[in-house]
């Protein structure tokens, strides 16, 4: 049972307009936090329909290994101060801190707008035929508000009809409700998981994720998909120099035990207004470690706080960051888990365009009577 802190310290309360901070609700799901904080009021998470006419977005980015992706949901109720997507908020309107976990978009109409985008031609013509969807990288497609609208779900089962492969990424231990649709996807090579493992310090998770799955939590789900016949990676991301730096050999350790196969790492990101939200998170939980851990990541960001250049980007420059790179591939060598994007391939071969919608429908009463 897991209940969030009462306070929010460090969500952006100084530069939001009001300079208030947030309590936090209670949310009942095994998530691997052993004793509850009670909370006189509570945050209670808003959210809105979305009504995106496309739910697959494209990219060309060098630095990814997939050109296609789908986020049920925009913002987060995880609360990651780390997280790059925060500044996708302000697009709409909203405040990149608070807004973000606490106001979000769900895409209820997604796994129908999916199928009819698979059915298209043209999906199949464009950009050179079948490449795996990233399901979930500006959001957590498993966050808590996918207990309740299961949008997530519905996908899965249309890339299952579709024999479409994907990737996805999640910090959730929600994802276990899945298995069976994973452990399917599995079967036919159309799916490789990755569980986010930040840090193994559970003050410190609290902190960074306060309502992510607790780290030992996360650990059991790499064990439970593994055992399911899931390929797993672990993304030790976000590497934070001179705050969770130090643990990368013990994630990769712990992440190999649990039985990943693959893990990957990217360097703290602060995009636009996190360059502002990351410091005062500092302020309020760590002020002693704060000049120390700014001081370590300019030294990796050629002496700025971001470096937004296509290779440098997720990878930092200079004498610490190739440090860091090097620790991570030693470890990974040394616990046998794979990196780099050529171990990671998926059948491309099997795609078939789901039913139309109507048909399906039809074809479900058919089976209940």
């Amino acid at each position: 049972m897991h209940e969030s802190p009462l306070v929010r310290r460090g969500r952006g309360a100084s530069s939001n307009v009001d300079g208030r901070f947030e309590s936090s609700q209670r949310v009942d799901v095994d998530d691997g936090w052993q004793h509850a904080v009670e909370s006189d009021t509570a945050l209670r998470t808003r959210w809105r329909d979305d009504r995106a006419r496309s739910v697959i977005t494209r990219n060309d980015s060098p630095d990814l290994s997939f050109d296609r992706s789908i986020n049920p949901y925009r913002g987060c109720e995880h609360g990651c101060v780390y997280c790059y997507a925060r500044p996708s908020h302000a697009y709409l309107g909203h405040s990149p801190g608070l807004d973000f976990e606490r106001l979000l978009y769900a895409k209820r109409g997604a796994a129908e707008r999916l199928r009819e985008e698979l059915r298209r031609p043209a999906y199949v013509t464009r950009g050179g035929g079948i490449r795996p969807i990233a399901l979930g990288v500006n959001t957590d497609a498993w966050q808590p508000l996918e207990r309740e609208l299961g949008i997530t779900r519905a996908i899965l089962e249309v890339l299952l009809e579709a024999r479409h492969p994907v990737y996805l990424i999640t910090k959730a231990s929600l994802v276990e409700r899945d298995l069976d649709l994973l452990a399917a996807l599995a079967e036919q090579n159309l799916v490789i998981a990755t569980i986010t493992l930040t840090t193994l310090e559970h003050e410190l998770a609290r902190r960074l994720e306060p309502r992510a799955t607790a780290p030992a939590r996360r650990l059991r789900t790499i064990s439970t998909l593994a055992a399911a016949g899931i390929p797993v990676r672990v993304s030790i991301s976000p590497v934070i120099p001179a705050l969770n730096e130090h643990e990368i050999e013990g994630l990769m350790a712990a992440a190999a035990d649990a039985g990943a196969v693959g893990a990957s790492a990217i360097l703290l990101r602060l995009p636009h207004e996190l360059s502002t939200l990351f410091p005062e998170w500092l302020d309020a939980h760590y002020p002693l470690r704060k000049s120390r851990v700014l001081k370590a990541l300019r030294s990796v960001r050629g002496g700025a706080l971001n470096d937004s250049g296509f290779g440098a980007r997720f990878l930092g420059e200079g004498p610490r960051a190739a440090l860091i790179r090097a620790r991570f591939e030693r470890a990974a060598r040394q616990h046998r888990l794979a990196f780099g994007r050529q171990p990671f391939t998926l059948d491309t071969t099997r795609f078939r365009p789901p039913r139309p919608a109507r048909e399906n429908s039809q074809l479900e009463l058919f089976e209940a009577g």
